[in-house]
């Protein structure tokens, strides 16, 4: 056992914090310090009366205004009704209506066009969500040609925490197995934050 200069024994580490049950009677800044799921806070959403829409980060803010007697911040506006979508058969001079999903439909287009290899990665979104009135010989163009830039590491958003941290843990862990990886989030996500 080893002693302080003075001779006295060390302080014992303090005990690490628990997680505290996610209930009405939590502070905003406490629910703020911990991470939860978002069926945990669409729960306590449920239990408040809060709007539950808009994401998790959304709904986060929405929950510590309401835990803390505040106004709550503006709920997310409703999406507007579906539109139209693309139906089979569709060719390359198809023009991609507003509001088109990335759909079956779509999908089956572009791995006949593209190749068995195609799938909707955020450039794919972003085009068919953006370019109403393009057709989809010039989605097939852009699948082409952003095949470069989608080969290099993309951005995570903010609302896909479990994703980064594994991109970050196999950074540091190059070696470690999913397993390992499930482990360490959920020590991680039992900490506060």
């Amino acid at each position: 056992m080893h002693s302080n200069d003075d001779g006295s024994a060390p302080a014992p580490a303090p005990a690490p914090e628990e997680r505290p049950p996610l209930t009405p009677a939590l502070t905003g800044a406490e629910l703020a310090r911990w991470y939860w799921t978002l069926a945990e806070l669409t729960e306590l959403a449920r239990r408040l009366d809060v709007p539950r829409g808009g994401g998790k980060a959304a709904l986060t803010e929405r929950l510590r205004a309401a835990l803390d007697g505040e106004p709550l911040p503006a709920a997310p506006a409703r999406r507007p009704a579906a539109a139209r979508q693309l139906s089979a058969p569709v060719d390359a001079s198809t023009v991609i209506p507003e509001g088109q999903r990335c759909s079956q439909v779509l999908r089956e287009f572009f791995r006949r066009e593209a190749g068995p290899a195609f799938h909707f990665d955020g450039h794919m979104r972003a085009y068919v969500a953006q370019n109403a009135g393009r057709t989809l010989g010039e989605a097939v163009a852009h699948w082409h040609a952003t095949r470069e830039a989608a080969a290099e590491p993309q951005q995570i958003g903010d609302q896909f925490e479990f994703n980064r941290f594994l991109r970050t843990w196999h950074t540091a862990h190059p070696t470690g197995t999913r397993a390992e990886a499930v482990t360490a989030w959920h020590a991680y996500r039992s900490k506060p934050r």
